[in-house]
């Protein structure tokens, strides 16, 4: 097919896109039988004359069909099921690149389905009573189900084009293939991981709900089967491969796996708080008086002003700070936006760089010093709130003056399942709660109101990656042993909701291979 691109090509925030189609058609001296944005991005360098700025691709073919992946022949199946462990997004991309390729999988999942995690995390929000297996960071379509479902990543994998595809094709919506900041919204994620497990299932597939794994059989360096505890007690299922789609929060299988001689290791990552503000103030800042015309305003904003790193990440405009905890005792945040980002606060993490050597002395023998780090933090937390899930919270210029607040100014803090004035300094180790104020001030200077004294904190925001490390070779497989695939964000290999998604396609890739070789 000969394809034509156009890039660089700039419209008024108010222009409609038949423009696109109406520059394609002039080029060609016809009308495109293929026509496609390919990019779409905002230039709000001047915010008295903002502009849409787009890429397109057209024709005047008709682009081939994509082919078909070839599937593993019948005489390499293997005869024993290949077991993904976690269904967040490494796992059921893993299991549709699985299926695409012949070969059947079954999902283990400690938590619920995606309707009735919902129906645990209200539960928990309103009366306060955690489900320790199915919450925020534990069920169908993983920590990122209640999230933003935000699509952006530094990674420069091919295979996420592909990710982007495969959401929409089960039901996101069709703009994150152009958008710059592709998102998809809490409340559609829902329903698209709905229809992936569907689609699994009527192709063979297996998923198995409520359904931890505890144990691991290992013999001559391979794997040879798991354990898995649900409803009807302790169950042995022998595996020809075992994918590990665990999640950065499933503590107790890093321990199952250390005591194992997986060879694991402690990773720096980040933690800090919540930072509330009024998502109006967010627009006017970034569009000026035009924001109201355009989608919700976001940021990203990163300070050097202090001896450490400090960060935002994972901003939900017009969202919710959601309770994440996923232990007992413990206080943890996440931020979520359904698709409009239509609610009055914006929130983001708001993070310090965490370093292997913050963890102790021992961190070099002990690879789960981080869990340890994360969850004095998240206790600390519980007990400023109250001991009953209640969130800490205090407002920017208190925080700044080392002060506890007692009354909310215009940002009121959307964490649902109740907050509790305290100091955060109480929480946060003391090298964040430096970094954090040195930070905010900086920020402001490229955000104006970002250090608005009446912005709320929220703590404790801790699980911003895993803090382990699975180690695997070059084929994907774990170091330890032969028929064991670590990935995604749990293993270390991953940093959001499409790079997780497109190693868990590497990993079934890999075992795709490994069947086809005939070295399974």
């Amino acid at each position: 097919m000969s394809l034509r691109t156009l890039s660089d090509i700039k419209l008024s925030i108010e222009a409609k896109e038949e423009e696109l189609f109406k520059l394609a058609t002039k080029r060609l001296g016809q009308k495109p039988k293929h026509f496609a944005i390919t990019k779409k991005s905002l230039d709000a360098r001047n915010k008295s004359d903002l502009k849409y700025v787009y890429t397109i691709e057209f024709s005047t073919q008709t682009p081939p069909k994509k082919p078909q992946l070839e599937r593993l022949p019948k005489n390499k199946l293997p005869q024993k099921r290949v077991a993904v462990v976690g269904s967040g997004p490494a796992g059921l991309f893993c299991a549709l690149r699985l299926i695409e390729r012949g070969i059947t999988p079954i999902v283990i999942e400690r938590g619920a389905s995606v309707e009735e995690r919902e129906r645990d995390i209200e539960k928990f929000i309103g009366a306060r009573t955690l489900n320790l297996q199915s919450n925020v960071q534990f069920g169908e379509g993983g920590a990122g189900t209640f999230s933003d479902g935000k699509l952006n990543t530094q990674t420069h994998s091919p295979i996420n084009r592909e990710v982007l595809q495969t959401f929409v094709r089960f039901g996101a919506p069709e703009e994150i293939l152009w958008l710059n900041k592709p998102h998809i919204g809490s409340d559609n994620l829902k329903k698209v991981v709905k229809n992936m497990r569907e689609y699994i299932l009527a192709n063979g597939g297996k998923v198995c709900f409520h359904s931890r794994m505890t144990d691991i059989k290992i013999k001559g360096g391979e794997v040879k089967s798991i354990t898995i505890e649900n409803g009807e007690g302790a169950q042995t299922l022998e595996v020809s491969a075992l994918v590990l789609a665990i999640g950065h929060s499933a503590r107790d299988t890093f321990e199952l796996l250390r005591s194992k001689g997986f060879k694991m290791t402690a990773k720096d990552f980040a933690v800090g708080v919540r930072i509330e503000h009024l998502q109006k103030e967010i627009g006017f800042s970034q569009y000026g008086s035009a924001y109201e015309k355009l989608p919700a305003a976001d940021y990203k904003l990163t300070s050097h002003v202090e001896r450490r790193a400090a960060f935002t990440f994972c901003m939900c405009p017009g969202g919710f700070v959601m309770p994440a905890a996923s232990e007992a005792g413990g206080v943890v945040t996440n931020g979520m936006s359904n698709y409009a980002r239509n609610e009055r606060n914006a929130n983001a993490a708001l993070i310090v760089q965490v370093y292997k050597t913050d963890f102790g002395a021992d961190f070099e023998k002990n690879p789960l010093a981080g869990v340890e780090f994360q969850r004095t933090i998240e206790r600390k937390a519980f007990e400023a709130g109250g001991g009953d899930y209640r969130a800490p919270v205090q407002l920017v210029g208190d925080f700044l003056r080392g002060r506890a607040s007692d009354q909310f100014g215009a940002v009121a803090p959307t964490y649902a399942a109740g907050t509790a004035f305290s100091d955060l300094r109480a929480v946060l180790p003391d090298f964040v709660s430096e970094t954090l104020k040195g930070a905010i001030v900086d920020m402001d200077k490229r955000l104006k109101g970002f250090a608005n004294p009446e912005a709320v904190l929220t703590a404790a925001e801790t699980r911003t990656s895993s803090p382990v490390r699975i180690e695997r070779g070059e084929d994907m497989q774990s170091v330890f042993v032969k028929g064991v695939y670590p990935c995604g964000e749990g293993a270390g290999y991953a940093g959001g909701i499409t790079s997780s998604a497109a190693d868990g396609i590497r990993a079934a890739e890999a075992i795709y291979q490994s069947l086809l070789n005939g070295c399974n």
